[in-house]
């Protein structure tokens, strides 16, 4: 996976950057954690500039997380809390986990956006919580913006310095990568299979 992931950067370089960090917050098949480094350590070969790497990196960071955004207030809450009630089983999620979720972001609000895209796997569904409550398009993008900064810049950094490990860091990507996306896949199935069917209905 990362020679794929770096020739796949050598090609098509600032927009193949940002198409897999735009990726990767609507679906991620591949972490950030994994992008972002690699795009460091290209740009530490010679082959990009570090300053419009990180820029790619959170230009596709904050485009993947307007979707969700908009499918949080596209919905709503209760309509949320319906498709909870009728499919919380495939989406491992329950009614009340939706009305948690509104509540704890509503006590939350900028502070769980900016601070969500400094978390894995947090950062992704933050979006889906402030558009059900509605936060003020500008005050999220701003937030996410921000966020997705600081993260990019921390992880391309990381690869940028570690340039001179070229071997090293192979050994560990790989396996490393794989089992993030096996981990994901698993615990989707343990859900999916443990599910309980009362979770979808309210209490």
């Amino acid at each position: 996976m990362f020679d794929s992931i770096v020739g796949m950067i050598e090609q098509s370089g600032y927009l193949g950057i940002l198409f897999l960090m735009l990726l990767e917050n609507i679906f991620p098949p591949i972490p950030s954690e994994v992008i972002m480094p690699l795009a460091g350590f290209t740009a530490a070969r010679g082959d990009l500039n570090i300053y419009l790497v990180v820029v790619s990196g959170t230009l596709g960071s904050v485009l993947g997380a307007l979707p969700w955004y908009y499918a949080g207030a596209k919905l709503g809450e209760e309509r949320l809390r319906r498709l909870a009630e009728r499919h919380g089983r495939w989406l491992t999620l329950s009614s009340d986990d939706v009305t948690e979720a509104s509540h704890w972001f509503r006590s939350h609000g900028a502070k769980a956006v900016f601070f969500g895209r400094l978390v894995p796997a947090i950062r992704t569904l933050i979006s889906v919580p402030a558009g059900i409550a509605r936060m003020p398009f500008w005050a999220f993008l701003a937030y996410t913006v921000v966020g997705s900064l600081i993260w990019t810049s921390i992880l391309a950094l990381a690869g940028y310095l570690l340039h001179a490990e070229y071997k090293r860091v192979a050994e560990y990507v790989d396996p490393v990568s794989t089992a993030v996306v096996v981990g994901v896949v698993l615990i989707y199935l343990y859900r999916l299979l443990t599910w309980d069917r009362r979770k979808g209905s309210d209490r």
